[in-house]
């Protein structure tokens, strides 16, 4: 048997490579597919299944790209209607090479979620494929279709019904680990059983009720992306080989194109004090989720990178999210904009003791775009809040009048917020560097929502 776990960093997705006997399926592939048919050639296996646990929200599953280089079946739950593939039911068995795969339907996540059971010609269960049911510390979000009680209801059956039930010692392998968008509270590993999610997951511990009421309340974002990936994960994406590759540009082609199109600066935020007007900072790692929220499909892309071999890792994020059209990248960085003297844009840098003392002689007004649980566990006095994903819609609501600092955890985010309000007009904008992580390292006071509760 042969065993493979793929992580794709950024999004916190993980798929899966299993074989036998010459033969391999793959759980939830991303839609970049070399890794998997890597893997296949590796141990000379003919990839023939796909096995969706569920259509995903969160990025483009690489299904029909695997159907199309290596005639595979594509297998998912027969609750929605998809475009492709084909439907399995509740115990349904798949036989490959020498192992036994059984499929339950486990809704509550999505109405077609499918749990995949891994036998080695047994009767005790090995593993467990959850898909977005079960996770290391948590459960999947139960807002993104019917009622919260139906959803969370059908959840809450489908794991001590059907999951919890294959025993202690089976193997969990879910589609997400932390820092995914799909759940809040995940544990930070990707390595587990059922049994010590038994023992250490809060929600597993919840009576039906309870367990309702707290998928209810959780605090949880819903990017405007979502919308394109269940389009694209029901009816079908399009079959393109692979990312295009994101060609160098000159500095006069690429100042002629970005008018028209939409740039983004994967720079790290120090650097992006000074940059190209209207631009967007997404720093290279978070090119893997942010630009669907802020994103246009219909636009071609253009990216500003800290280092030209950067480019084909930004364009392989944006395949992920299903944003195709990216043209190109300015060639050498940002020194030849610089060198031919052409238009730049200044955003301001402040450290904890600078914010300390210009919010004490209130010479500026503070925006905090965390999250709102990370807003309720600590937060500056003199801050307001919107979230970095909702501010685009929000602008109205931002005060004007007086110098505007925006702080996240660390300055990532932060800038990407300075960034839409510089291009919304606002003027004289900074970017707290080290955000409340650094704000706290200094021992400066915060406030607790809890607390005041």
């Amino acid at each position: 048997m042969i065993f493979r776990r793929i992580k794709s960093e950024g999004l916190a997705h993980l798929s899966y490579f299993i074989g036998s006997g010459g033969e391999a399926a793959v759980i939830d592939p991303r839609r970049d597919v070399d890794v998997y048919l890597d893997i296949a050639r590796e141990n000379c296996m003919g990839i023939r299944y796909v096995l969706e646990t569920h259509r995903n929200e969160d990025y483009v599953v690489g299904s029909l790209e695997l159907e199309a280089r290596t005639q595979c079946r594509i297998l998912h739950g027969k609750r929605l209607p998809f475009e492709y593939g084909e439907g399995i039911g509740d115990g349904e068995i798949i036989r490959l090479g020498g192992l036994i795969i059984k499929a339950l339907e486990t809704p509550g996540h999505t109405p077609e979620s499918m749990t995949y059971v891994l036998y080695d010609n047994g009767t005790v269960p090995l593993m467990a494929f959850s898909g977005d049911a079960l996770f290391f510390g948590t459960t999947g979000r139960t807002d993104l279709w019917g009622t919260p009680e139906e959803a969370a209801g059908l959840l809450y059956d489908s794991l001590h019904d059907k999951i919890l039930t294959l025993g202690d010692q089976t193997i969990l392998c879910p589609a997400h680990g932390a820092g995914s968008v799909c759940g809040t509270g995940f544990s930070d590993r990707d390595e587990g059983s059922i049994g010590g999610e038994r023992l250490a997951n809060p929600d597993l511990r919840l009576k039906k009720e309870a367990f309702i009421a707290k998928k209810k309340a959780e605090p949880l974002e819903t990017p405007p992306y979502f919308r394109m990936m269940e389009s694209y994960n029901q009816n079908g994406p399009p079959v393109t080989g692979g990312p295009a590759v994101c060609s160098p540009m000159s500095t006069r082609k690429f100042k002629a194109a970005i008018g028209a199109g939409l740039l983004v600066d994967a720079r790290m935020p120090p650097a992006f004090s000074v940059h190209i007007p209207g631009a967007y900072s997404i720093w290279l790692e978070g090119m893997a989720t942010w630009p669907g929220w802020v994103g246009d499909y219909k636009k071609p892309i253009y990216l500003l990178l800290e280092r030209d071999k950067d480019a084909a890792l930004a364009a392989t994020y944006l395949y992920r999210l299903g944003f195709d059209n990216v043209q190109g990248y300015l060639c050498g960085g940002f020194q030849p904009w610089l060198n031919e003297a052409l238009d730049t844009e200044f955003l301001g840098l402040l450290v904890p003791d600078a914010l300390a003392g210009m919010l004490s002689h209130e010479k500026l007004a503070l925006l905090d775009v965390r999250s709102d649980a990370e807003w309720k566990n600590g937060h500056i006095k003199e801050a307001m809040h919107i979230y970095v994903g909702e501010l685009g819609n929000r602008i109205s609501e931002v005060p004007q009048g007086k110098p505007l600092a925006c702080v996240c955890s660390t300055g990532l985010r932060a800038s990407l917020a300075a960034s839409i309000l510089k291009k919304a007009g606002f003027k004289d904008v900074y970017n707290v560097l080290g955000g409340i992580t650094a704000w706290k390292a200094k021992d400066y006071p915060l406030l607790y929502e809890k607390l005041l509760e």
